[in-house]
């Protein structure tokens, strides 16, 4: 938790990743989110990975740091209260509410148009599958836009999903900064809004930043499949002596330098580049003579164990890395543990102990707290009918016992 954003209130209705991490980045940050779900819980409430007791680790760690609404939302009364919880803030609040974000059908009661109604200044956030109207997950965007064609080694033609929900990550960060930039609109002007963004969107305008678009249209190129080849430049994986693999990249000049300075291999390089014809020292001719270059390299590694080869390429500043499981990750890596600030170990009410990761940017101007845990179901409930809607005691009861509402304690 970085307290940058306080008094900053987010209303989320969400499911999966793109929008449930667009909030969990704004309340690790130090906004105000209130996440509302019918009394059941949402579409995602029991996503894998889940524990023994089918408690879902992967619900928990998309809504750290916010606070739980559970409510009947398909009763009038329910939807009402959901209403009122948008549009609250603001005025002579110390709390600027009135920003939504959703992944949910923005339909009727939930839409921009009539939620506006009741506060002109409202700022709402919609996160949908693609412009036409259709659903669509990371996984059927990235089929479509061509990255399992490109997966893989060269002999094999079927597409390769990557296991990343690359598409959905981006666009939750995408959709944060919308909201902030939508914020400080309304702070400069006074004007609300509607954000509109699609995953398909995200995907296409990601494409087209990396050059993939322009490389057909102006190339006519169609990038085929490189295997774990560095496209553009020189970067494969290689195996040590002792049956380890690593990553090895020489993109810039001194990246180039510094692997040949470590393997002792300059002289080779330059017959190498004299017998090609190819001045190796240009990032684009070490792509073309890729495989002449590892099997040089390939040979050098190949006859040393995994921890000379480390201290030499450490020595020598190449850029590398050793290829681990998750599992070694999780172990056996001091990245992931409380050496790294990014990481505190909390107590999940339902799950148990273990490591969580805050926001992995540093403000010098506020402290670095300790990551704050998912809330249950319904946590905050009868908190935010009190202190957020000013509703009474007596109140707060009839919608319990009329089933509107549900709490945890």
């Amino acid at each position: 938790m970085q307290a940058i954003l306080s008094g900053m209130r987010v209303i989320e209705g969400s499911a999966f990743i793109a929008a449930p991490m667009c909030g969990m980045t704004l309340a690790q940050l130090g906004a105000e989110v209130i996440r509302f779900d019918h009394i059941t819980g949402g579409i995602d409430y029991k996503r894998w990975p889940v524990t023994k007791d089918n408690e879902s680790i992967y619900w928990a760690d998309l809504n750290k740091g916010k606070k739980s609404f559970a409510v009947d939302l398909k009763s009038p009364e329910g939807q009402q209260l959901i209403t009122e919880l948008i549009i609250s803030g603001g005025d002579e609040s110390p709390v600027a509410g009135g920003i939504f974000s959703t992944n949910l059908p923005a339909k009727g009661w939930m839409s921009y148009e009539s939620l506006r109604v009741h506060r002109p200044d409202l700022i709402q956030l919609t996160i949908v599958g693609d412009r036409h109207g259709g659903t669509a997950l990371d996984y059927t965007i990235n089929a479509k836009v061509g990255y399992p064609s490109m997966t893989g080694h060269a002999d094999d033609d079927r597409p390769i999903n990557h296991v990343l929900p690359a598409w959905d990550n981006i666009a939750a960060y995408q959709a944060a900064l919308s909201l902030l930039a939508a914020d400080r609109h309304r702070m400069l002007t006074g004007e609300g809004q509607k954000i509109e963004m699609t995953l398909a969107d995200t995907a296409l305008a990601t494409m087209g930043h990396l050059g993939f678009i322009g490389d057909r249209m102006i190339n006519g190129n169609e990038r085929p499949r490189y295997g774990n080849d560095l496209y553009g430049a020189f970067g494969r994986d290689f195996k040590t002596s002792d049956g380890m693999r690593l990553m090895v990249i020489a993109l810039s000049g001194n990246q180039w330098r510094g692997l040949l300075n470590a393997t002792g291999l300059k002289d080779a390089m330059e017959n190498l580049s004299a017998t090609l014809g190819l001045d190796l020292n240009k990032e684009g001719n070490r792509f073309t003579a890729r495989d002449d270059i590892a099997d040089v390299v390939g040979a050098w590694i190949a006859e040393r164990a995994y921890t000379e080869v480390a201290a030499t390429f450490n020595e020598h500043r190449v850029c590398w890395g050793k290829y681990q499981t998750v599992t070694e990750l999780i172990d056996k890596d001091i990245d992931v543990s409380e050496d790294n600030p990014i990481f505190s170990t909390i107590e999940q009410p339902n799950i148990g102990e273990y490591l969580v990761p805050g926001q992995p940017m540093h403000f010098s101007a506020v402290t670095r707290e300790k990551p704050v845990a998912a809330p249950r179901l319904g946590q905050h409930t009868e908190q935010i009918l009190a202190d957020v809607l000013g509703k009474s005691s007596a109140e707060i009861g009839r919608l319990h016992d009329e089933k509107i509402v549900a709490s945890q304690s």
